[in-house]
């Protein structure tokens, strides 16, 4: 599995790769984590409002700081 952060710095961006860690723990899964800073690569997603948030490829969300219990929820 493969855990993308889109985001440019932003305070969002970076709690949400923190919480996406956590919920990656807590499911005891192995996964991929990257974060994505290139707004250029970014926008290939056609993501408008960071941070965004994408497993395998999927864009799950944008312009939202989930909780890891949110996070979990995607990675059923």
């Amino acid at each position: 599995m493969t855990i993308k952060i889109l985001g440019t710095g932003c305070a969002k961006c970076k709690a949400l790769e923190e919480n996406v860690k956590k919920a990656v723990a807590n499911k005891g899964i192995f996964a991929q984590i990257e974060k994505v800073e290139d707004i250029n690569e970014i926008m290939n997603y056609g993501v408008m409002s960071t941070p965004g948030l994408v497993i395998d490829e999927k864009v799950v969300s944008t312009g939202k700081l989930l909780t890891p219990e949110q996070i979990e929820k995607l990675l059923d």
